[in-house]
C-alpha cells in the first residue's frame, strides 16, 4: 500500500510538477504559469481512494485463495485462523466503500464526476479477478498488470481535465501541447505493466502445486514450468528493448544511461539468468521478491527525472 501512495505521489510532485514548470518556463512572457489544479486534499482523496480499493482487493483475494494457500504458504495463511471468513469479507466491503467515497467525492470536486464510476469499474474488476479471473489462462495476470500501469497514470487522468478547463484557451492559442506530461507518466505506466506481468506469472510459478491440485489454468499450469519460463523471458526480451530504446531516443542524460542500466537492465538480466536455473518454489519466490525490487528501482528513476527537469 506504502508503494501505491508513494507512486502517485513521485507522480505528482517529481514528474508533473516539474514539468508544469518547465512548460511555463519556455512559454511566452504573457502566458500565465502553469500551477497544478489540484488541492492537497484532493490528490489526497485520490490517494486514498487507489489504496483503499486495492486493500479491499487484497482482502478479497485472500478470502479466495484459502484452500490453494494452504498448500502454496500455509505459514500466511488468516483467513479462518486469525481472520473468521465473514470478518475478511466486512473488511472488504468497508474499504471499498471507504474507497469508492473518496473516490466520487475527487472526481465530483475536479468537476468531473463520471470519473468516480472508475474505480466502481475497478472494484468490479478485483472481484472478478478474484473469483473467476484468476484463474482462467493469462487474463488474471494482464488484469493485475493493467490496474498496476493505470496507478500512476490516474495522476495524469485527474489532473490534466482540470488544467485544460483553466489554460486550455492559452495552450491553444500558443500551441503549447501537455503531451510530454502524458509521456512521463505513461511510460512509469507502460513499464510497470511490464515488470508486473513478469512478476505475476513468476508467483504463479512458485505457486504451481496449489493451483495444479485445485484445477486453476494458470500460465504455469498450462505451459508447464519450463513453458512458463520461456514466456516470462519473452516478456523480458521486450521490457529490455523497450528500455534501451526508450534511453537511446529520448533520455540523453548520461545519469540516466547509468541509473537504467545499473538499477533496471541489469537485475532484469539477472533475473533472466536465475529464471532459467530455477525449478522450485524457493527459487521462484526469491525471484518474485527480486522483480518487485526492480519494480522499486523503476520508480526511484521518478527521483532522477526530477533532477533532470529542475536542472
Amino acid at each position: 500500500m506504502l508503494i501505491i501512495a508513494a507512486t502517485q505521489y513521485l507522480m505528482r510532485y517529481a514528474i508533473l510538477q516539474p514539468l508544469l514548470q518547465n512548460i511555463s518556463a519556455s512559454s511566452p512572457a504573457d502566458m500565465p504559469g502553469l500551477n497544478m489544479q489540484m488541492a492537497d486534499f484532493q490528490f489526497l482523496s485520490l490517494v486514498i481512494a487507489t489504496v483503499f480499493i486495492t486493500a479491499a482487493g487484497y482482502a478479497i483475494n485472500d478470502y479466495f485463495d484459502t484452500k490453494t494457500d494452504q498448500i502454496n504458504r500455509p505459514e500466511r495463511v488468516v483467513v479462518g485462523k486469525e481472520f473468521s471468513r465473514r470478518m475478511v469479507m466486512s473488511i472488504h466491503i468497508i474499504l471499498n466503500t471507504i474507497g469508492i467515497g473518496f473516490g466520487f467525492y475527487v472526481s465530483f470536486s475536479i468537476g468531473k464526476p463520471l470519473f468516480g464510476l472508475v474505480f466502481v469499474f475497478v472494484t468490479g474488476l478485483l472481484w472478478f479477478y478474484s473469483t473467476t479471473y484468476k484463474r482462467q489462462f493469462l487474463i488474471g495476470n494482464l488484469l493485475v498488470a493493467f490496474l498496476t500501469g493505470m496507478v500512476p497514470f490516474m495522476v495524469a487522468a485527474f489532473e490534466i481535465p482540470p488544467l485544460l478547463e483553466k489554460y486550455g484557451s492559452y495552450l491553444y492559442d500558443y500551441k503549447i501541447s501537455l503531451f510530454p506530461v502524458i509521456a512521463w507518466i505513461g511510460g512509469f505506466s507502460f513499464f510497470a505493466f511490464f515488470l508486473t506481468l513478469i512478476r505475476e506469472i513468476v508467483k504463479d510459478m512458485e505457486d504451481f502445486d496449489g493451483d495444479k491440485a485445485f484445477g486453476r489454468k494458470s500460465v504455469p499450469v498450462v505451459l508447464g514450468l519450463k513453458g512458463a519460463s520461456i514466456f516470462v523471458l519473452v516478456l523480458i526480451i521486450i521490457t529490455i528493448i523497450a528500455l534501451i530504446a526508450t534511453t537511446f531516443l529520448y533520455l540523453k542524460e548520461t545519469i540516466s544511461w547509468i541509473y537504467i542500466g545499473t538499477i533496471i537492465i541489469l537485475p532484469v538480466l539477472f533475473l533472466a539468468v536465475k529464471l532459467l536455473r530455477t525449478e522450485d518454489s524457493k527459487g521462484f519466490h526469491f525471484l518474485s521478491n527480486l522483480s518487485k525490487l526492480i519494480m522499486l528501482g523503476g520508480l526511484g528513476y521518478a527521483g532522477i527525472a526530477s533532477y533532470i527537469f529542475m536542472h
